[in-house]
């Protein structure tokens, strides 16, 4: 029977066929029967690691916390220099032009990522706006969000700082950004089940050295990633009490 592997729903659709050709290296490499299942969003893909279905993940911060935490996962590896970070965008044209500007009532158009709504409602603080002051327009992704902004329906955006980078020129140079997060040491991060525990090193060495061969960084580009780091139980540890501290 095949392992289940997901990735977070947050990830950017235009590397979905690169995931498939990570998943089939992952699988001549490692010698495992590996199945990839893309969920359609955050809510379903909770489902299935609630249920115990999933077996290989690369998780967002927030998802990583709760599966190292109640789940019991194991880190495994995450993306060189390559911290996540989080952006309020408005149109380009917007007279907003710094946080203290917004006001009770902003409308702000997001997705349902927790890691990113919760570190730009931090960073709306300095306004003394919370969840509550604010108006949201929930989104299916991030371009649609970039599409509310550009159309004027609302007044700011919560935007994954790599995913706004991925944005076509066309699009970001009708947005612009009002402040982008500098936490640098929450990451995105490859995790296993514990039933995956005695194959743990060896995946994360197989990972670590994917960059070594031109092949390998070709299937590492079209995922978005230059190189793997290996993630060590005490960094792990130390994201998932960092994320404990930002959620209070």
């Amino acid at each position: 029977m095949a392992h289940l592997m997901t990735i977070s729903p947050d990830f950017n659709n235009k590397y979905l066929p690169g995931w498939f050709v990570f998943n089939t290296w992952l699988q001549k490499n490692f010698g495992e029967a590996i199945h990839l299942e893309i969920f359609d969003g955050f809510e379903s893909c909770r489902k299935a690691i609630a249920d115990d279905s999933v077996d290989i993940i690369y998780a967002n911060p927030f998802d990583a916390s709760l599966l190292l935490r109640d789940k019991g996962f194991l880190p495994v590896a995450h993306p060189s220099a390559r911290p996540d970070e989080a952006i309020i965008a408005v149109n380009a044209k917007s007279p907003l032009t710094k946080i203290e500007d917004f006001r009770p009532g902003v409308r702000i158009s997001s997705t349902d990522d927790p890691e990113v709504n919760m570190i730009c409602l931090i960073m709306l603080e300095p306004a003394d706006l919370g969840a509550t002051d604010v108006q949201f327009t929930h989104r299916e992704n991030y371009v649609l969000v970039a599409k509310d902004l550009i159309k004027n329906e609302v007044d700011a955006g919560f935007i994954l700082a790599e995913t706004f980078n991925d944005l076509s020129p066309l699009i970001r140079d009708q947005l612009r950004i009002i402040l982008k997060s500098q936490i640098h040491v929450i990451h995105h991060m490859f995790l296993v089940s514990p039933k995956w525990a005695d194959k743990v090193n060896a995946l994360q060495q197989l990972l670590c050295k994917m960059a070594d061969d031109e092949k390998g960084r070709g299937i590492l580009r079209d995922i978005g990633v230059s190189s793997w780091d290996a993630s060590s139980k005490e960094e792990a540890e130390f994201m998932v009490d960092l994320m404990d501290t930002l959620m209070v």
